[in-house]
């Protein structure tokens, strides 16, 4: 299980290669969401998104024997980059597993970085896990799962320590920090982080309308799962459940689940471009989407938001801003 020890080790090995992504701010935010807020953009983190962290922190942590052979990873984009680049770094080979429907900006991407990719269908309900299984059989890679892993985890909790460190530096004792939520590798990470470093901030997670599986299993107190796996514009964040690691941890610290439209993450996709110049991808707008249009959810005077990632395909990004770029 991860804990604030591995987080503050995996920082330790993350000092020189992720970028210290800043806090950052807006009055025409501030006056949408009746509070100040504070944006904390990893779309701006190397390959586009926080995913970076975790990869990076799970592959430097193997022994050299396994790092060897070689990584495994399954992702529909984010992770596989920064799988794909972290095993560049180290120089080892790295295979990842993507559906055939994710954006073909992250597929070039994750090939452009060196990594082999597998293709699969997630729609005729192939399974990503019994690929991953066989692959890692026949070749004795060591396999890096997008965020029930330990390592995952404390890598991306060292973006908590960091929001920890800036809402100190700012005078920031009390907020709500919201998190674009998946498998709930970033949200528990990040919990973490704060229950340690600053207890007065609290996570909770934002996912879209249709694939809210943590908001629901918060709400339950049991896992439940999405009745689809793909479909959704916010394919960043889309996955069958909750993980079995990442659960308990969400369930212990973080505060209820927000849920957002497809087209309010368009929209804070279009204002997060306008007002702070940074781009961001339905998946990695839902945190900053659920603080500006869900403000009476929120408690407090501040709230934190991740921007989790950038990697949007032109047409998606063109569509924001042809819909929403004159709001205000």
């Amino acid at each position: 299980m991860s804990d604030i020890d591995m987080i503050r080790a995996a920082a330790a090995r993350l000092k020189g290669h992720a970028r210290r992504t800043p806090l950052l701010s807006s009055p025409f935010l501030d006056r949408i969401a009746g509070r100040r807020v504070w944006v904390k953009p990893e779309c701006l983190q190397h390959t586009g998104s926080f995913k970076y962290r975790g990869g990076y922190a799970a592959v430097s942590a193997l022994e050299d024997t396994a790092r060897a052979r070689g990584v495994l990873a399954y992702s529909s984009g984010n992770h596989a980059q920064g799988v794909a680049l972290a095993a560049a770094q180290h120089g080892v080979p790295a295979v990842i597993i993507m559906p055939a429907d994710a954006p073909a900006l992250k597929i070039a991407n994750t090939r452009a970085l060196g990594a082999e990719v597998v293709l699969y269908d997630r729609a005729a309900g192939e399974s990503r896990e019994e690929l991953g299984e066989a692959l890692r059989g026949e070749r004795g890679m060591a396999l890096i799962r997008p965020y029930d892993e330990p390592q995952v985890i404390a890598g991306q909790g060292t973006t908590g320590l960091e929001i920890a460190e800036d809402a100190a530096a700012m005078g920031i004792a009390r907020a709500e920090v919201l998190v674009c939520c998946g498998g709930g590798g970033l949200t528990a990470g990040i919990a973490l982080a704060l229950e340690a470093q600053a207890p007065g901030l609290r996570a909770r997670p934002c996912e879209p309308e249709e694939f809210d599986d943590t908001a629901r299993s918060l709400a339950s107190g049991e896992i439940q799962r999405n009745a689809r796996l793909s479909g959704g514009l916010c394919d960043a964040i889309i996955t069958p459940q909750p993980g079995e690691i990442t659960f308990p941890i969400l369930q212990r610290l973080c505060g209820p689940g927000l849920v957002v439209s497809d087209e309010e993450a368009l929209r804070a996709m279009a204002l997060a471009w306008g007002r702070l110049k940074l781009v961001a991808e339905p998946g990695g707008a839902v945190a900053l989407a659920a603080a500006l249009f869900h403000a009476g959810r929120v408690e407090g005077d501040d709230v934190i938001v991740t921007i989790s990632g950038g990697n949007v395909d032109a047409d998606i990004f063109q569509r924001a801003l042809s819909q929403y770029g004159d709001l205000h």
